[in-house]
């Protein structure tokens, strides 16, 4: 068992302990993608997200009854906009997108993409505990746009180092 951030008793199985606990596990992945010495914008930008990753974690841990009996951090739409507009931002300088892309190229780039699936598997979780009790209304949005977010910082990692992305091959066969 595991307490809440309201107090209540939980079995650490539980939809909502999963759901934090995948998000606690995304802001480590993007902990270790820091580490990789990425350019600084992007670093930037992801210190950013991690404290936002906190405000989702506060968000998940607290019943939305709990949040209105004591209201505390929690994922806003201004959070979306923001992940939304550095999306933006930093596709107006990549290359179109011309096939599927593996993960990989320079090691910052393949830590992004590993944190980009981690997220995906949060939001899934969010998903999930979406489907059997109430949640934040912008919990899920923000995992998504964070995971494409993800994805694009990967693309300019590589671009921002000189290695070029890692198409698929869809005519490969052995």
């Amino acid at each position: 068992m595991t307490s809440l951030g309201g107090g209540e008793r939980v079995r650490k199985d539980s939809p909502r302990v999963t759901a934090f606990g995948a998000v606690d596990e995304l802001n480590a992945q993007i902990g270790l993608a820091r580490c990789a010495g990425l350019d600084p914008e992007l670093e930037l930008l992801l210190r950013e997200v991690q404290n936002e990753l906190f405000h989702l974690g506060a968000d998940l841990c607290r019943t939305e009854e709990e949040k209105a009996r004591r209201p505390g951090p929690q994922i806003e739409q201004a959070h979306v906009d923001a992940l939304e507009a550095a999306i933006d931002r930093i596709n107006a300088d990549l290359g179109p997108l011309e096939n599927f892309i593996l993960p990989g190229g320079s090691p910052g780039a393949a830590q992004l993409h590993v944190a980009r699936t981690v997220c995906r598997r949060a939001e899934r979780a969010i998903v999930a505990l979406a489907e059997r009790e109430p949640i934040g209304p912008h919990a899920i949005r923000y995992l998504n746009r964070l995971s494409d977010a993800l994805f694009v910082l990967a693309r300019c990692e590589n671009q921002r180092r000189g290695v070029p992305d890692v198409y698929w091959d869809s005519r490969r066969q052995p």
